[in-house]
């Protein structure tokens, strides 16, 4: 009874407006490319040290669960993650967006993402205690293994041919690798340049392999971009129906989340990820994830919606952070005089549990909220002309990988892999497997070194990486989940292959011959370079300590063992031909050309300045973008609109966020 009179203290008039307030505001942030909710939690964490430390709470954690929501927005609208940890959500929303349904997936990321911020506020208050000696339990085995679970996904991913998405997180593991390594302090792969000694930007390497290519195919065609509802609105009533079909999706994701978060240093990434894995794995048409399939989105935005509570746990009971933002909020604690620990509850009880009680309110309102916001965006969103949506898309790109750090390199760093994954993506490799090995290459990194470590040192090397259980129980989920998807195609193409066998009685010649695949050569070819990559990897390796080396050089032979595969795999079938034909279509000149306008913008923002690249680029996009021609008037009206909005984000970038923008000649 206690603990529920806390909850008058967090439903006063002021708590509820902070709550809403920070909702709103976490919201908006986290639907911006590059904005995540660290960023968003870190800005404002100075205006809550005047705040009785309950509200301060509560305002944080309101704006945390919304910026961890408002990441669904991006993903679904314009296929790019507004927060890491809305990766899977792109899987499938992006897809339903594109076919008519955006409203009806904002729909069910808005339901998921409330049950399971309710699911991991509820473990927060019931079982914060017992659930942060789970945390305990994982030790950097544990933690390496959970990084490979996560990468198992790519067997999901990757329909079709596991040997290239395979590739692709090699790819991506190896960029985690670049600058310092996480163990031992040796600096690699920086080719002598300071820009690398950090490492590359998660955030901004996500915008460039995700949004960009989206950008250069979006200028190729003259269809629109994302498709109106056929029955118009968010499809509210239809979204709560497919929730409920899917309860046990919802439920499952949720506590997912919920146990993950209380990792530290999983998050919502690895938790949507896992969670999307799973609803995959048991789910009757694991074929149709990837291609707009409702469960896709419910199981990602359940889980690391869920991670908020749970992360909370390790972060209150043990002083452990969960997540940076964690991290952030725990600063923002120690700031206010609060003491951390087990006898948090006790001693500070009051503040604790008003602050878990104004999380859950605020993960209510975001029901209302993010309907509210979801309406006005998706139905916004498929009005604009593409000539004015891609521009601004664009902006948003530059904008997101630009704010991180201010630093202007970051942005070309975005340009450079977002052309690279379109490249790639072209023959196959697709971008998502990349982004998962980066995502989860220093976890990995840190968890491998530390247990080859350990093994090496103990002479016990095997029974560190197989032999514990939790590791085991890790091992057998992630080999389930690698052997499923294998094994529910081959039973697809056994049951293809019977439907196809004549009957005995009728003539052999009616027999159809099944599809066979031909020789890809470009696929070949890129294998061959990759090849060449994990020998420079390799032997770059030997200059290093054996703490540095030890990773680097397993993820090289892993790279080169996989394009050795896939180019034995070509050998095998048979030869179609090499096409060399180039295709310079309409398309591919609008790509080319906008390519090297987003070259060119951030090449010459830190000389010219943020305010006059942007606004040259943006007329130069919204001419690229145009199929239609309209007349002055119309051209008039969008380049108004582009104006406003440079000039917006421009103010807005400093004078609210107070960064450093460039110079340049107007200012």
């Amino acid at each position: 009874m206690e603990i529920l009179g806390y909850l008058m203290d967090a439903l006063t008039p002021f708590n509820l407006l902070l709550a809403l307030v920070g909702v709103v505001l976490g919201t908006v942030i986290g639907a911006l490319p590059g904005l995540s909710a660290t960023m968003a939690v870190a800005v404002l964490v100075p205006f809550t040290f005047t705040m009785d430390p309950a509200a301060g709470l509560i305002a944080l954690g309101a704006i945390y669960t919304g910026a961890i929501y408002g990441g669904a927005y991006a993903a679904i609208l314009v296929n790019t993650p507004g927060t890491p940890s809305a990766i899977a959500t792109t899987f499938d929303g992006f897809p339903m967006a594109k076919r008519g349904d955006g409203g009806l997936a904002i729909s069910l990321a808005t339901i998921a993402s409330v049950v399971g911020g309710i699911v991991g506020a509820v473990a927060l208050l019931l079982l914060a205690p017992p659930l942060a000696k789970v945390a305990l339990a994982f030790g950097p085995t544990e933690y390496f293994w959970l990084a490979m679970f996560g990468l198992t996904l790519i067997a999901a991913l990757s329909v079709g041919n596991t040997v290239k998405g395979l590739i692709g997180a090699c790819i991506g593991l190896f960029l985690s690798m670049i600058g310092v390594a996480v163990v031992g302090g040796d600096v690699r792969y920086t080719m002598g340049m300071q820009r690398f000694l950090a490492g590359i930007d998660l955030t901004s390497a996500i915008i460039g392999l995700y949004c960009v290519p989206v950008i250069l195919d979006l200028v190729a065609t003259r269809d629109p971009h994302l498709k109106p509802s056929e029955t118009g609105g968010l499809r509210l009533s239809e979204g709560l129906r497919l929730s409920l079909a899917r309860k046990f999706n919802v439920i499952r994701s949720s506590i997912i989340g919920t146990v993950i978060g209380i990792l530290p240093g999983a998050g919502g990434s690895i938790a949507g990820l896992v969670s999307y894995s799973e609803a995959r794995r048991s789910s009757d048409t694991p074929d149709s994830f990837g291609k707009g399939n409702p469960d896709g989105i419910i199981a990602t935005e359940a889980a690391n919606n869920a991670t908020v509570g749970g992360g909370f746990i390790p972060t209150l009971v043990l002083g452990i952070p969960g997540t940076p933002p964690d991290a952030i909020i725990l600063g923002a604690l120690l700031v206010q005089g609060i003491k951390i620990g087990p006898t948090l509850f006790t001693t500070d009880g009051n503040i604790v549990y008003t602050f878990i009680w104004g999380l859950l309110i605020a993960t209510l309102l975001m029901l209302p909220v993010g309907l509210l916001i979801g309406r006005y965006a998706y139905g916004s969103i498929i009005k604009v002309p593409k000539a004015v949506l891609a521009p601004t898309v664009a902006l948003l790109t530059i904008i997101g990988s630009f704010a991180i750090h201010s630093n202007p390199e970051d942005a070309q760093l975005m340009v450079g892999l977002g052309i690279m994954a379109w490249f790639l993506n072209r023959y196959g490799f697709q971008p998502s497997p990349i982004v998962l090995g980066l995502v989860l290459g220093a976890i990995a990194e840190q968890g491998f070194v530390q247990t080859w470590l350990i093994g090496s040192s103990s002479g016990r090397l095997p029974e560190m990486f197989f032999n514990r259980p939790i590791s085991i129980g890790i091992i057998c989920a992630a080999l389930l989940t690698v052997a499923f998807p294998i094994w529910a195609d081959w039973k697809a193409k056994r049951r293809a292959q019977l439907a196809r066998t004549p009957d005995p009685e009728s003539d052999a010649g009616t027999d159809i011959p099944p599809e066979t695949k031909m020789r890809d050569y470009p696929g070949m070819m890129l294998a061959g370079l990759f090849i060449l990559l994990g020998v420079v990897v390799y032997l770059g390796g030997n200059a290093m300590s054996p703490l540095g080396a030890v990773f680097p050089k397993t993820i090289a032979v892993s790279l080169i063992a996989f394009s050795a595969l896939l180019i034995a795999m070509n050998l095998r079938r048979p030869d179609g031909g090499f096409d060399r034909s180039v295709r310079f279509d309409e398309g591919a000149w609008r790509r080319l050309a906008l390519g090297v306008v987003m070259l060119a913008w951030v090449m010459l923002l830190p000389e010219i300045g943020f305010l006059v690249t942007s606004l040259a680029a943006f007329v130069a996009i919204m001419v690229i973008a145009d199929y239609d021609r309209p007349p002055l008037r119309t051209w008039l009206i969008w380049i108004a609109a582009g104006v406003m909005i440079c000039v917006g984000f421009w103010w807005l970038m400093a004078n609210v966020l107070l960064l450093r923008m460039p110079a340049g000649l107007l200012f």
